[in-house]
């Protein structure tokens, strides 16, 4: 396990392959192994010859938990990325982040435009400028002593993944209580780099790929046909969209 600390917190990561390098972000409750690594992305991203870099979120994965909200906030969280980029001699990289990934990957790209090559946000469209629901009962859900106390479905959802990814419940909580302001509309229209929105046609969570990319100049939208939030992560329409993309952006 490759490893590095930034502000003090050790963080994990993946990096394997060669070419021009992207940077993978995984979504809340998950790692680098399930989101990518499980569902054929890092495969797929090798053999089109790239380098493959995914990072474990704090909180997450085999990096340290923290159990202050204040600690996750998407800046810092996105902070943690430019620091393994860093880590790692990289000066720009392509980026793809999913769900919560893909909030961390804006504020990458709004932070630092000159890191980010291309931005890939997975999983989250139209939601991301808008106020975070529900979050409460998910923290509730992943600190209720058993599955069972837990009777929102939604909730149960959430406790359901994050037991199957083996994810330190109590630092889950943690993040899921952390600041979730609304991304301002104006701040994503700054984005001056390549963007594509990529989101499952049923992902009520995540919400309309071809309103989010309407805000951003020269966005592109990737509908994932029949796909809700947890089906569009490894769906093929959504690797051939990213590859064609990654394909054509200067």
């Amino acid at each position: 396990m490759a490893t590095f600390i930034h502000d003090g917190i050790e963080i994990a990561y993946l990096d394997e392959g060669t070419g021009d390098p992207i940077l993978l972000i995984h979504g809340f409750a998950s790692n680098r192994t399930v989101n990518w690594v499980d569902t054929g992305w890092v495969r797929t991203l090798k053999a089109d010859g790239r380098r493959v870099i995914a990072i474990d979120n704090r909180g997450h994965g085999q990096s340290a938990k923290l159990y202050d909200p204040a600690a996750y906030t998407a800046p810092a969280m996105a902070e943690d990325a430019r620091a393994l980029l860093d880590h790692l001699g990289i000066a720009r990289a392509d980026v793809m982040g999913y769900s919560m990934g893909a909030r961390i990957t804006a504020f990458l790209a709004m932070a630092h435009p000159d890191r980010v090559r291309s931005a890939i946000f997975g999983g989250l469209g139209v939601n991301m400028v808008r106020p975070m629901a529900g979050t409460g009962p998910i923290a509730h859900a992943l600190e209720a002593p058993t599955i069972d106390d837990v009777t929102s479905q939604t909730a149960r959802t959430f406790r359901a993944f994050a037991e199957q990814t083996r994810s330190d419940l109590k630092a889950l909580a943690a993040c899921i209580r952390g600041a979730r302001d609304p991304i301002r509309p104006e701040a994503l229209a700054t984005l001056t780099c390549p963007v594509l929105v990529a989101v499952g046609s049923e992902d009520v969570i995540g919400g309309s790929a071809e309103e989010l990319a309407a805000i951003i100049p020269g966005a592109e939208a990737l509908v994932i046909e029949g796909r809700d939030h947890m089906k569009a992560v490894g769906d093929r329409i959504y690797k051939d969209g990213v590859l064609a993309f990654l394909g054509r952006r200067p």
